[in-house]
């Protein structure tokens, strides 16, 4: 094993990179967690709140000429005839069908309200505040009876139509499982397989108990889902005997985050001798101790591998 006198000297380059990593690790999920959320607003502002704000200020045009003195209409309300020409010949040069007037004059309020909306800040999260009530009152009608019924009538007519029944019930259950659904996936427990073979370890959740033919078939089995990295939501599901599942001392989230990293993110008190001797960079563990250690972990491991012999044989050759 290599001892500290061992390794390179220290370089600008290989301090600058150091920090640099490190610096990286600490801002790269904040970073990330903030771009996240603001790509998940504008995807809203844009996709959801500009549509119901263009359907407000459309209904506004429309009911304003009809409940507000002509005296009292707004600025933008009103669109000079100059205007309409300059429309009128913006058109024929684009090589556009001609409309009429009232066309024109319509198209100019609905542009002077977007610019004059657009300059007051403030009002862009009127169509994210009527949005919000809109989901929050489709959650009531849909928590009742009559309208879980019409739900799922909705649901099972769309299940039909081609094309839509190949993605819909794909994304319902990944939106189910980020959101909840009324039935959750409950993991009872964090165990450890030996999959996809003998010999090599695998962390899984424990999800319940096995289908019965196996039972019959092989005894007494459990179902453990196998997360992916770097995405859990993704894995396999795979039934073993459960004599072969051994349980981990970690928890639900440890393990998930054990997963997603790689490997990378161990917690404290499960950390191996390798981790430990990484950690100390050999400054605080000598490389002599370690390998005393890993030693006696060997012999304790043979030991243990030899009692089963004693135990049947009765006596060891000396």
């Amino acid at each position: 094993m290599p001892r500290p006198s061992d390794r390179p000297p220290r370089t600008f380059f290989s301090d600058f990179r150091h920090r640099f990593l490190r610096g990286l690790a600490i801002l790269l999920p904040s970073v990330l967690t903030f771009w996240l959320l603001w790509a998940a607003y504008g995807f809203v502002d844009k996709r959801v709140a500009e549509p119901i704000n263009a359907g407000i200020r459309q209904a506004v045009i429309e009911v304003a000429p009809r409940t507000v003195n002509p005296d009292d209409l707004p600025d933008w309300f009103s669109v000079p005839e100059s205007r309409i020409q300059v429309l009128r010949e913006e058109r024929a040069r684009l090589g556009l069908p001609p409309i009429s007037a009232d066309q024109l004059r319509a198209r100019a309020r609905a542009e002077n309200f977007r610019v004059w909306w657009n300059e007051r800040w403030y009002l862009r999260f009127i169509g994210l505040f009527v949005a919000i009530i809109l989901f929050s009152l489709a959650g009531v009608l849909v928590g009742n009876f009559i309208g879980k019924r019409l739900y799922d009538r909705v649901e099972r007519w769309l299940v039909r139509v081609p094309g839509v029944k190949q993605v819909y019930p794909h994304i319902k259950q990944i939106v189910d499982f980020l959101f909840g659904g009324d039935q959750k996936i409950q993991f009872k427990r964090v165990v450890l397989v030996q999959y996809p073979r003998k010999g090599i370890w695998s962390i899984g959740l424990h999800t319940g108990g096995a289908i019965r033919k196996i039972d019959d078939l092989v005894g007494e089995c459990v179902t453990v889902f196998i997360p992916s990295s770097p995405t859990p939501f993704t894995g396999y599901t795979i039934i073993v005997p459960k004599g072969d599942v051994v349980d981990a001392p970690l928890t639900i989230d440890e393990a998930l985050r054990f997963v997603v990293s790689g490997g990378v993110l161990v917690p404290d008190h499960q950390k191996g001798l390798g981790d430990l001797r990484d950690e100390a960079g050999f400054s605080e563990i000598d490389a002599a101790d370690a390998l005393e250690a890993e030693r006696e972990a060997t012999a304790r491991m043979e030991q243990t591998r030899a009692a089963p012999s004693l135990d049947k044989g009765g006596t060891a050759d000396a």
